[in-house]
């Protein structure tokens, strides 16, 4: 009966008020009379009916009311009325109800409920209030709270029902109440920082405030949730909307430099960091303009909760032990709680004494620290059992310093550009290992906070920090002493600082710290921070002491049952990138022979970092470890390979270990890993151990790398010889340069490299040249790619005919196309030595052994045999003329051979760029010797077995290189000016006399001119010098000189270019200096009257060039004397060219002019 009674009460409350607004209210009664009197009235009987009722005759009553109570509100602003009682008893009714009844809605009711909500807000903080007097009023809080918390029940009840312009509406709506409530919030803030009040005080004095907290907590938990249903569909205009309120808030707490602490912040904080971190990891936008006021807001909680006051003792003269920091707990905590106080592991060591590393300012200390976060928690995340943490809000407090962390990371994601201007404010530069509390950073957080998550949180930051531009950024950062700074450090100097720090502090984490998760992450920070450090630009000591940290850690273990092995692989990786760190240190070196002269590999008694890594590589109970290892071995073979003689036997010893452990000889349990299958951790394991092996014969044999081998014309003149580039070659060792210790080194190395292959042959090819695995066929096979040809001609013939047999039968017969591949790069490696080059019956095999796999279907076999094709014909030019010339069959053989040759390189010309750049190469090399026998070419010679039926041939090469030209990349169009440089030196063309010689100039002109790559334009350059003789430019001498004129004229004058060209800008100016001045040395000697015109009227140009050059060469006068020679032969040059002008200007009556370049020419000698 009750029940009912309340029900019909309800709708009689309803209907009366939809009759009586419908038809106008009663004389003397307003539509806020009505309400009061119907509904509010009654609301205790309305609330308790409601749950009785259907849900759709609720949500249609209620959205009428609150349609109604807008249009009361909207006409009482316009009279300036005040319904602060009607609004606050509607949004109390109707939270009411939507508690107890499961609202039924659909898009047009929600937007009725959020504009209704809005007009609320407005009237009580917008146009209802004047903004000039904030007081803490509950009863304005209280109504708006009550509005979000009715939001935030309809929005978990349909959860996942919003359509994406729903969200968008909820968005704007939060976004508007944030709006309005922000001089409130900041006048709330202000005043608790600025009296260093409690929010618990606060709240009991302004129980509105505590209000306004809880509506700023709601909003932001809305916002972050809408974020993460839908944020994928919000535009950029909500997105940016959302983050310029984020910045507003964030601004108020930067401006204070002091965050205020308490339960109700906490749970504050907690929802706008989260909030932040949502919006942050899908930025629609650029995020430049917000870093540094994030990252001044969010550097503020790295303390958050750590109510530490460090007491500071200054270090005693002369003490070596460190600097103990205590931090007392307050006077209040102590009597609560009179427990030890927790401190992470890396503290609890007693032995604290840090001498790492010396090149720092100060010593770096460690300290002694106690916290006033001491209180019990069930969390496990703190660090682990030792020390008990109590006290109130300590598990909040260190959420919300985690999520600031992960908003840091976020931003660093988003933007890492601009987050690398904030290093120097989130790193440390100084001390790193003495905390303090208004210094906080990114490293104290790891080093010191008591919360795992925040130092988990803090260490996921640097990786994302170190990932990503800081890599090329930090290659500027340069350590200098402190006296050296004066009163502005610079960047670079900032920068070189971190590093160091960063150094210290993450190398003394890993010598202490016990957690496995945290240990990985540290690992990695390490292994980031090295690929990142320049260490040619650091004290030289600090990447050897690393290295020694990292091989105490690997010795001393990792107690852990969870993932020793992991910790200790991730141990070994980190050493494996400093021992590969380029370019080698000179310091890391003589700590490696100082390990020699000890003879602590041999002993053992001394470890060392090489007979650590031996004693890791036997591990084959542990593939893993092992294989980290043997990658470690490799990286110094590769980087030092001078030392490596001195290792060979442990070397040679631990390979055939690891080989013969992978036969039946040893039961297949002992290659099981914690990860993978046996065969594939077993395949992993041998592969590393023979690219160690490779590795180290390369390093014993001198191997300094195969590239093609090229007369490169750049190099022939006086004023290029000094723009010669060395070329890295990542196949070959880095061997130091200019050392005659080295020089005498490398040449002990060179001779004693054949017993070590003579070894390998023996003891090693015949267990691994033939096993099961492709991957480790492949890698045998390349071992014999990087053998040098001292090393080759010393073997004993039956190994040297085991290893062309092995290439040979690797590049026929294995089906694998990797195998296949490293055959035939050994193959273009052993096809340049002077004995095979000699042989026509080996070549023969090689030719038809890559001629076979340059019809590979897969495009790497293709390249590697493309590649050996074009060292091929450049092997055959340096050999040819030895090949028997009297008619025979191996005449007609080498002659087939050089036609097979040149075939199979016109057909690679239409593959990939890749192949037709090695086929360009190839041709190149052919057209340097073949001889053409046709009526036109009468210096051939028909019975050298280089001779070519006719000249179609030719013709074919050269449409060849035309087609190249306009269908190549960069690579190919220098390839085609290398190789028209080798087509001008054929001498047996007539090039006046060929159709296509115009052409071929022509191209060489146009590339010299457009092309915006400078070595382009360099071997162009040189091509066009090729020609020796006015006759053999032919009909383009004219043009090739008026082309060489204007590109120089405008040289200075053009666009700049790319900066990866800019370093050849140099070389091509001089290479273009000696082009011009041997065109205009023949300049005399042609007929062509208009191009004599043409030097008369550049005359002036042609003046002040040379002016120039001599003044250069001035300049030049007082170098050494290998130096002046080229001094000479430049003058030389420039007077040649002057003398053939002088004949020029002469013969055309320009005496004058004459006269003037007569000067010139007496004045450099």
């Amino acid at each position: 009966m009750a029940s009912s009674s309340s029900v019909r009460s309800w709708r009689t409350a309803f209907l009366t008020l939809r009759d009586e607004t419908s038809s106008g209210a009663p004389a003397g009664t307003s539509t806020d009379e009505l309400v009061h009197n119907l509904i509010f009235a009654n609301s205790h009987s309305l609330i308790s009916a409601a749950s009785d009722l259907p849900p759709y005759e609720v949500t249609s009553d209620v959205l009428f009311l609150l349609e109604l109570v807008a249009n009361v509100n909207a006409s009482a602003c316009r009279r300036g009325e005040d319904i602060t009682q009607t609004l606050t008893l509607t949004s109390h009714l109707v939270h009411s109800i939507f508690n107890l009844v499961s609202f039924e809605f659909n898009s047009s009711s929600f937007t009725v409920i959020l504009d209704s909500f809005q007009s609320m807000v407005a009237f009580f903080f917008g146009q209802g209030v004047p903004r000039a007097v904030i007081s803490p009023n509950a009863t304005k809080f209280k109504p708006v709270m009550e509005c979000l918390e009715t939001i935030r029940r309809v929005t978990s009840v349909y959860q996942g029902k919003f359509s994406p312009l729903e969200s968008i509406q909820l968005i704007k709506f939060l976004l508007h109440i944030l709006e309005c409530f922000h001089p409130e919030f900041v006048y709330l803030y202000n005043s608790n920082a600025n009296n260093s009040r409690s929010t618990a005080e606060t709240g009991k004095r302004f129980p509105g405030f505590t209000c306004l907290w809880d509506v700023h907590t709601i909003a932001f938990t809305m916002l972050a949730d809408a974020f993460s249903s839908a944020g994928s569909f919000f535009p950029f205009d909500i997105w940016h909307s959302t983050i310029e309120v984020l910045r507003k808030v964030m601004d108020v707490f930067a401006s204070k430099s002091v965050l205020v602490e308490g339960s109700i912040l906490s749970r504050f904080y907690l929802s706008l960091l989260h909030c932040l971190h949502l919006v942050l990891t899908d930025p629609k936008g650029s995020l430049s303009d917000h870093v540094s006021g994030f990252v001044a807001a969010l550097k503020l909680f790295f303390v958050y909760g750590l109510n530490i006051r460090p007491q500071v003792t200054s270090p005693s003269v002369g003490n070596n032990m460190p600097d103990l920091v205590s931090h007392s707990l307050t006077m209040e905590e102590s009597k609560k709680e009179d427990k030890t106080p927790y401190r992470p592991p890396h503290l609890r060591k007693k032995d604290l004494n840090i001498k790492w590393p010396k090149a720092q300012d100060s010593r770096i200390s460690t300290d002694h620290e106690t916290s006033t976060v001491d209180f019990t928690s069930s969390d496990s995340d703190y660090s682990d059992s030792d020390g008990s943490l109590k006290g109130p809000d300590c598990a909040q407090s260190s959420k919300v310093r985690v999520a600031a962390i992960v908003c840091l990371q976020d931003l660093c994601q988003a933007d890492p550009k601009s987050f690398t201007t904030q290093w120097t404010i989130l790193l440390p530069t100084n001390d790193v290992l003495r905390p303090r509390k208004f210094e906080a950073t990114l490293m104290s957080c790891l080093l010191f906070d008591p919360y795992l998550k925040a130092r988990m949180a803090s260490a996921s930051t640097l990786v994302a920090m170190m990932d990503g531009p800081s890599s090329v950024f930090l290659q500027v950062a340069e350590y200098k002493e402190s006296f050296k700074y004066g009163s502005f450090m610079a960047l670079s100097s900032s920068l070189g600082q971190i590093l160091m720090q960063l150094h210290s502090g993450i190398v003394y984490l890993i010598q202490r710290e016990t957690h496995d998760r945290l240990l990985t992450s540290l690992f990695k920070i390490l292994m980031l921070l090295i690929s990142c450090t320049p260490y040619s630009r650091m004290p030289g000591e600090l990447l050897p002491r690393v290295i020694t940290s990292l091989r105490l850690r690997v010795e001393e273990g990792f107690p852990l049952k969870n993932d020793q092995t992991g910790l200790l692989a991730a141990a070994i990786s980190c050493l494996t990138a400093a021992l590969s760190t380029s370019p080698s240190l000179p310091q890391v070196k003589e700590m490696f022979l100082e390990e020699i002269s000890t003879g602590s590999v041999d002993t053992e008694m001394k470890p060392g970092v090489l007979s650590t890594l031996f004693q890791c590589s036997e591990r084959l109970t542990s593939p893993t470890v092992c294989f980290e290892a043997l990658q470690a071995l490799r990286a110094v073979s590769h980087n030092y390979p001078n030392i490596m003689l001195a290792f060979w036997k442990h070397v040679s010893t631990i390979v055939f270990r690891i080989v013969k452990a992978s036969t039946a000889e040893v039961p297949t349990k002992t290659w099981k890993g914690n990860v993978g299958s046996v065969g594939f951790i077993g395949e992993k394991v041998i592969t590393a151990a023979i690219k160690v092996l490779d590795e180290c014969l390369r390093a014993i044999s001198g191997f300094k790398g195969t590239e093609d081998l090229l007369d490169d014309k750049l190099l022939d003149t006086p004023f290029t010889s000094d723009c010669i580039r060395t070329k890295k070659i990542s196949s070959a060792p880095l061997y130091e340069q200019g050392s005659p210790e080295d020089t005498r080194e490398e040449a002990k190395a060179s001779h004693s490299g054949s017993e070590q292959w003579s070894e390998t042959i023996e003891k090693h090819m015949p267990l691994i040249l033939q096993h099961t695995s492709a991957m480790v066929r492949t890698a045998t096979v390349t071992c014999f790619a990087g053998i040098t040809s001292s090393v080759f001609i010393s073997l004993a013939k039956e190994a040297q005919d085991f290893i062309i047999s092995s290439v040979i039968n690797a590049a026929l017969h294995d089906e694998v196309p990797s195998v296949r591949s490293a055959a035939c790069r050994a193959i273009g490696v052993i096809s340049c030595f002077p004995k095979i080059s000699h042989s026509a019956e080996i070549l023969g095999k090689f030719i038809h052994a890559v001629e076979i796999n340059t019809s590979n279907p897969l495009v790497s076999v293709r390249i590697t045999a493309s590649w050996a094709l074009a060292n091929i014909c450049d092997s055959l030019r340096h050999c040819i003329d030895d090949f028997p010339l009297k008619p025979s069959p191996d005449k007609n053989v080498n002659s087939q051979m050089v036609e097979s040759l040149t075939e199979c390189a016109l057909h690679l010309t239409k593959d990939g760029d890749k192949i037709k750049s090695n086929a360009v190469r190839a041709l190149g090399n052919l057209a340097r010797f073949v001889k053409y026998k046709s009526s036109s070419c009468v210096h051939a010679n028909s019975s050298h077995p280089a001779c070519l039926g006719d000249s179609l041939w030719l013709e074919r090469m050269v449409q060849a290189f035309l087609s190249c030209v306009t269908t190549g990349n960069v690579k190919v169009q220098w390839n085609v000016c290398h190789a028209l440089s080798n087509l001008f030196l054929n001498e047996t063309l007539n090039l006046q006399h060929m159709d296509w010689a115009p052409s071929v100039f022509s191209i060489l002109l146009l590339l010299l001119r457009d092309s915006s790559n400078f070595k382009i334009r360099i071997q162009a350059a040189a091509a066009l010098a090729v020609p020796s003789s006015v006759r053999d430019y032919g009909n383009s001498f004219s043009d090739v000189i008026q082309g060489l004129e204007h590109i120089l004229e405008n040289l200075g004058s053009e666009p700049n270019s790319a900066p990866s060209s800019f370093k050849y800008r140099v070389a091509l100016e001089k290479q273009l200096t000696s082009t011009m001045l041997h065109a205009l040395s023949l300049a005399s000697s042609s007929d062509h009257h208009p191009l004599k015109d043409f030097l008369v009227k550049k005359a002036s140009f042609l003046e002040e060039w040379f002016k120039v050059l001599c003044s250069s060469l001035v300049e030049t006068a007082c170098q050494p004397e290998s130096e002046n020679n080229f001094g000479n032969q430049k003058k030389e040059m420039i007077s040649k060219a002057m003398r053939s002008l002088i004949k020029v200007y002469e013969g055309r009556n320009q005496h004058s002019i004459a006269k003037k370049f007569e000067m010139l020419d007496n004045n450099i000698w």
